[in-house]
């Protein structure tokens, strides 16, 4: 049976798509009511990291909500919130890091920028509230989020409700090959603009997510970047809501670049799907400034510091580390990008393979020879999409990525536990999609 909109009483995001009601989930799988197995190809989109029925996670949760299933952060601590703070100081690189926790990638992009206004206050720079982005960027869909996010289609209803903020182009060599001192530029510039005195913080996913689908800078862009920020005093807020926690072979998207950012955001893959988690990640130095300049973090949240939320991002990381996810995501990784490369590298309507660890993207074009994207109407991501899922494989796509309104990924980015074969059975479904679609 397919459940739809407007059958029923739940209102759906996209409300023409009918939906199988799905029964469980084991591994890398999804099973509906009526036995059809689906290969969970996109991870949810990019949540569930260590799989599907973990009852490690379940049972913490269980044990946690039977002690206390809720307690105000303003009022109390708990134990797994405590526990989970202190394991993840071991692998965030940010000295002394301080941890804010809320419940989805929107939320924590929202109190970073304003963390980012309320440290450069505690610091006497009061003029300082600019909060510079990129074009083609996604941070989320609250009003704040969506200011410094730079997809047209998903802003356009909401501009006269926003506050919005200068954006500079994002990496994009495939249609815009651009040096990384050539992009890291436009910063400086932007900086200079507006004024530095005026400018709080520059904010940026370190591979482009689901906007323009897992494309990643010149080596050289993310150190000249840093070294901007710290030239002119603006703050560095890395989004790893998408990449964090291993899904690009490494802990921190922006450990491929020896770069620390000044405030680092993740939520997706945090509690692995089981629990709506995100945090904020702080130096502590700089936290310590706010309290003792400012007494309070103007910020807040009811479910925020959540102890059975915490309770399931501590096992998810123990997960993570104990099963070597991280580099398991690198090793299959490079396996997935070879068969992408091997199965689609000459086929006549895919133009760009890109990606790293477990977060791959293939561009759909008309014409390989001039980059000439499909027309939006015509759909045709759906139908790969659509062709994929009637196979059994649930993969993510992405429309705008050439204009704002035209141009077509798809995008694996399954959990991190996937191994060898399953790895050569989804691209050999999306290749088959492809073909389909595509004909």
């Amino acid at each position: 049976m397919l459940y739809s909109h407007p059958q029923g009483n739940v209102f759906y995001r996209n409300m023409n798509h009918a939906r199988p009601m799905i029964a469980y989930g084991q591994g890398i799988y999804l099973y509906d009511e009526s036995g059809k197995r689906y290969i969970d190809g996109s991870g949810g989109p990019l949540v569930v990291n260590v799989g599907h029925g973990r009852e490690e996670i379940v049972a913490a949760m269980a044990q946690q909500a039977q002690r206390a299933a809720y307690v105000h952060a303003t009022m109390f601590t708990s134990e797994p919130l405590e526990q989970y703070a202190a394991a993840l100081a071991e692998i965030v690189p940010l000295p002394e890091p301080r941890f804010y926790f809320l419940s989805s990638g929107s939320e924590v992009v929202e109190g970073a920028i304003k963390l980012a206004r309320q440290i450069q206050m505690a610091r006497g720079e009061e003029r300082r509230h600019i909060i510079l982005s990129r074009w083609n960027s996604y941070h989320g869909m609250t009003l704040g989020a969506l200011a410094v996010s730079g997809r047209p289609g998903l802003r356009s209803p909401y501009l006269d409700m926003i506050h919005d903020v200068p954006h500079i182009p994002t990496p994009y060599t495939y249609r815009f090959p651009m040096t990384g001192e050539e992009l890291a530029g436009r910063l400086e510039e932007a900086i200079l603009a507006h004024g530095e005195e005026n400018v709080a913080a520059f904010i940026a996913e370190p591979f482009s997510g689901a906007s323009l689908g897992a494309t990643q800078p010149p080596d050289d862009y993310w150190p000249r970047i840093r070294a901007i920020c710290d030239r002119y005093g603006v703050l560095l807020i890395s989004d790893e809501v998408l990449v964090g926690l291993g899904r690009t072979g490494r802990m921190w998207a922006l450990e491929h670049w020896a770069t620390i950012p000044d405030i680092l955001v993740t939520s997706k893959g945090t509690a692995g799907g089981y629990f709506p988690l995100g945090f904020i990640a702080a130096k502590g130095a700089d936290v310590e400034q706010v309290r003792a300049a400012l007494g309070d973090f103007n910020h807040g949240g009811t479910f925020s510091h959540h102890a059975v939320g915490a309770a399931a991002g501590l096992v998810t990381l123990r997960i993570l580390r104990d099963e070597h996810l991280v580099e398991n995501s690198a090793n299959m990784g490079r396996l997935m990008g070879d068969e992408l490369r091997a199965a689609l590298a000459e086929h006549p309507h895919v133009g760009d393979i890109r990606g790293r660890g477990l977060f791959w993207g293939v561009e759909l074009v008309q014409d390989r020879q001039t980059k000439q994207p499909y027309p939006k109407k015509q759909g045709v991501v759906h139908r790969v999409t659509d062709r994929a899922f009637e196979m059994g494989l649930i993969a993510y796509h992405s429309v705008g990525c050439a204009d704002g309104v035209n141009g077509d990924v798809v995008m694996l980015g399954p959990p991190l536990i996937v191994n060898k074969a399953q790895v050569q059975e989804m691209v050999a479904l999306l290749a088959e999609a492809i073909q389909d679609a595509c004909r």
